[in-house]
């Protein structure tokens, strides 16, 4: 199967995008329908439904399919979807199927939520989704820093369709030796640490890069990716520069308020309420004024 045309969507700007909640605290789908058409309307080609910015691990089962499902719907001829699954082997190959079935390209396999990660296990688990998918293309999440590159390589030696990884481990170095130690040509690298990250992990070898933020300004986050992809690092850092404070917000106290922060800004834009699910937090009442002074200096 030729799956060059889904390496090519992974090296883009790949967006998480947020699930906004109504005051009853169920899905507020009405503006999650807005907000993903912003975010195509704004030129973005490659969505994660049930990524961490959309709260994955707070959702429940029927909410997951649910968000995969209009993300599907909303996405049609104009993005390739690549669906956040994970959890115990069934629940993520279960996951895998409904995603295959709703009409997504890919999926994206959260990194294992487990106390206890053998490289084998990590391989092992990996493969039963893959094989459980063969057409779809398949992007492990990698953020542990133990993981060897050629276990990756392992991993799609069995599964061809293992094309890409989003790695987002906070060390550029780190990175670069992974990617060389499982295929630098091989698989399409995706910066899993956003902007942030995205010009040190670019110079490294990656392609592509997650992002919350743009959520918030589609046009920031695709100004980035296009000095990227120029190789006009210098301006790239001054995009990096813009929305360093933005992202050191989201990153702070072990990136409590990560989503928090998006979801913020997306209040005083007046797009979607400001609510988080347990144990995310609403951010704390000083920290808002700051996100809506931010966000003001961007052209969005």
């Amino acid at each position: 199967m030729d799956f060059s045309p889904l390496k090519a969507a992974l090296a883009d700007v790949v967006a998480i995008p947020v699930t906004p909640f109504a005051e009853s605290g169920e899905i507020d789908t009405a503006a999650h329908r807005a907000l993903l058409n912003r975010l195509l309307d704004g030129g973005v080609r490659t969505v994660t439904p049930n990524g961490n910015t959309g709260e994955f691990y707070a959702l429940t089962l029927d909410e997951r399919r649910a968000v995969t499902e209009l993300t599907i719907e909303e996405s049609a001829g104009r993005a390739l979807v690549l669906v956040g699954v994970g959890h115990d082997v069934s629940t993520a190959v279960a996951a895998a199927e409904h995603a295959r079935d709703g009409g997504a390209e890919m999926v994206m396999v959260h990194q294992p939520a487990h106390p206890y990660i053998a490289q084998d296990g990590w391989v092992d688990y990996h493969r039963a989704i893959a094989e459980s998918v063969p057409d779809l293309g398949i992007v492990p999440y990698i953020r542990n820093a133990r993981l060897a590159g050629d276990r990756l390589a392992e991993l799609a030696d069995h599964c061809p369709n293992v094309i890409g990884a989003k790695y987002a481990v906070p060390d550029a170095a780190r990175f670069g030796a992974f990617a060389r130690d499982a295929g630098l040509e091989r698989f399409v690298w995706v910066a899993g640490l956003a902007e942030l990250y995205a010009p040190s992990y670019f110079a490294s070898g990656a392609t592509g890069f997650t992002s919350g933020l743009v959520n918030v300004a589609p046009g920031v986050s695709l100004a980035m990716l296009d000095a990227l992809r120029a190789g006009d690092y210098t301006a790239a850092m001054k995009v990096w520069e813009q929305i360093r404070r933005f992202e050191e917000l989201r990153a702070d106290e072990q990136s409590a308020n990560n989503v928090s922060v998006v979801k913020e800004a997306l209040s005083a834009l007046g797009l979607c309420r400001r609510d988080v699910r347990a144990p995310s937090r609403i951010l704390p009442g000083p920290r808002r004024a700051e996100v809506a002074e931010l966000i003001a200096e961007w052209s969005i």
